[in-house]
């Protein structure tokens, strides 16, 4: 992947257009940013990096006026502004794109993107169809998906999805555009179209301001770079003067090399046996998501499974879990055929930590305790009646083993970050006693500390005798935790490797489908 820098990497820095001065932001007891000043200037990308907690997102949406400041100010072209909400500061030209995606699922993508934003004609009575038809296969055209505006939002997949959302936010001509997270749900290609427009942007005089966990990505695109450690801006330089090590200094105080769990297992028998395994693709009927797939994984073992955008990652664990069907092949778990339901899977030992913890891993109306529990209320049931107190002291202890950070166990789970809420969902799975536990893309969305925290759980529970097998689009991931690494390319695996086998260069030709010469061993 590149990303080509245009002027804007090097010669005297413009004057900022946005500046936050001094600002601290209070929540109850808790101070979330303490006096954090930073600028931001035209026609360059500032990227913001931190732990999840670490005040990031908060300092974003004080610059786009989704919350005021407790003090300090913020500035817009050397005047200090205080826009009543975040449309008024798009009105001036200060948009973000959220982590977290605001669509609506049921409207066209069309109606996403002019949604509270309608062009209308007849003095405002009726909308202008015609000119959201032009305008909304413009923008779409710019980031080269080939989506049809009128296609429903529930049938694209996630990656299609934060493109409607990036969309819409070109549609509003920013002089500053926020983009937190923008490429969590992205395939490799379709991060290249991005890291094009925010070249095209800046060329237009565009500021970008940048949240990434993806340092090696997020640099590519960087020319100025500032990382924020618990509230406080603990650093700031221009990005051809720093490395991913710098920055993971700054962040977690500790070297890269720490964050990766070292040591060696015991195997024990064979826990998940797959043979033969096909699964049709939901999205494209007739095509094969994953074909004729065979592999054995063990007690004790951790299976990475690499694979860029479309290589059958999470079909093959939805397929495992029951949520999809197999089309020919089968898997036994500890010599048992894997049949019937989630709910008869997840009673025979098997779990699963969706991609997408939001939509498919959490309730968002329910506390940290309840969404930790729910998967495993049963064992806590009596006739019907349930034993609230078994069900708190097993949360409490939960709470304690993944290490998650919350005021108690009844606190909203959209109080916690996204590191906490993802270490929730592996809790949730953990608390149903299984035998095989599987993770589509654990660390997606989450920083580099949160990301060894998760590693380190799936160390634990590999070292209790668990199998474990996740799957990740993060070549570094890749080459450090499995102790066994499968490649899918398009759907077929092209390479079952051991710890230490591959280079990162020979990893992404394997997963691309361009090397031809490994054969899947080591059963």
């Amino acid at each position: 992947m590149s990303a080509a820098k245009g002027a804007a990497g090097g010669g005297p820095t413009p004057p900022p257009v946005l500046r936050a001065a001094e600002v601290t932001k209070v929540y109850g007891g808790t101070q979330a940013l303490k006096g954090v000043s930073l600028d931001i200037a035209a026609g360059r990308t500032m990227v913001l990096f931190g732990e999840n907690g670490a005040g990031k997102s908060t300092l974003m949406k004080i610059l786009s006026s989704v919350e005021a400041p407790s003090t300090g100010l913020v500035e817009l072209d050397g005047r200090v502004v205080a826009f009543s909400n975040a449309r008024e500061a798009a009105d001036h030209g200060v948009s973000i794109i959220h982590q977290e995606l605001s669509l609506c699922p049921n409207l066209s993508i069309q109606d996403n993107l002019f949604l509270g934003r309608e062009r209308t004609r007849r003095g405002g009575v009726l909308l202008n169809r015609a000119e959201q038809g032009v305008l909304a296969h413009q923008v779409l055209g710019r980031l080269d998906e080939g989506l049809d505006p009128q296609a429903l939002v529930s049938q694209l997949r996630l990656g299609q999805q934060q493109l409607v959302e990036i969309a819409r936010a070109l549609l509003q001509n920013a002089r500053v555009l926020i983009m937190d997270e923008p490429t969590s749900a992205l395939s490799a290609p379709e991060v290249e179209v991005l890291f094009q427009v925010i070249e095209d942007l800046k060329a237009e005089g565009v500021a970008i301001v940048y949240i990434s966990h993806h340092l090696e990505e997020a640099l590519l695109v960087a020319d100025d770079v500032a990382v924020l450690r618990d509230g406080v801006m603990v650093a700031t330089a221009r990005a051809e003067d720093v490395d991913q090590a710098w920055i993971v200094r700054k962040m977690v105080g500790r070297d890269p090399g720490a964050l990766f769990p070292k040591g060696e297992r015991t195997l024990g028998a064979p826990a998940l046996e797959i043979r033969n395994l096909s699964v049709a693709d939901p999205a494209t009927p007739g095509r094969l998501a994953v074909a004729n797939l065979s592999t054995t994984v063990h007690a004790g073992e951790i299976v990475g499974i690499y694979g860029l955008m479309g290589s059958g990652r999470t079909e093959l664990l939805e397929s495992l879990i029951g949520r999809l069907p197999a089309a020919a092949g089968d898997a036994r778990l500890h010599g048992e055929p894997l049949t019937g339901d989630i709910r008869r899977r997840i009673a025979a030992g098997l779990a699963l930590v969706p991609e997408d913890r939001q939509r498919d891993g959490l309730v968002q109306t329910m506390s940290v305790g309840q969404n930790l529990s729910l998967a495993s209320v049963t064992r806590f049931a009596r006739r019907i009646l349930l034993n609230r107190q078994a069900e708190k002291g097993a949360v409490t202890s939960m709470i304690t083993d993944v290490t998650v950070k919350t005021a108690s166990s009844v606190a909203p789970i959209g109080s916690l970050s996204g590191g906490n809420q993802q270490k929730v969902v592996i809790g949730k799975a953990l608390m149903a006693n299984p035998r095989v536990l599987l993770l589509d893309e654990p660390s997606r969305g989450v920083d580099v500390g949160a990301k060894a925290d998760v590693f380190q759980l799936m160390a634990q529970q590999a070292e209790r005798g668990l199998a474990v097998v996740f799957t990740t689009s993060e070549a570094e991931e890749a080459m450090n935790i499995p102790d066994r690494l499968l490649v899918l390319s398009r759907g077929r695996l092209v390479a079952d490797l051991r710890h230490g086998e591959i280079t990162r260069d020979r990893l992404m030709s394997l997963a691309d489908g361009a090397d031809t010469t490994e054969e899947a061993h080591h059963e």
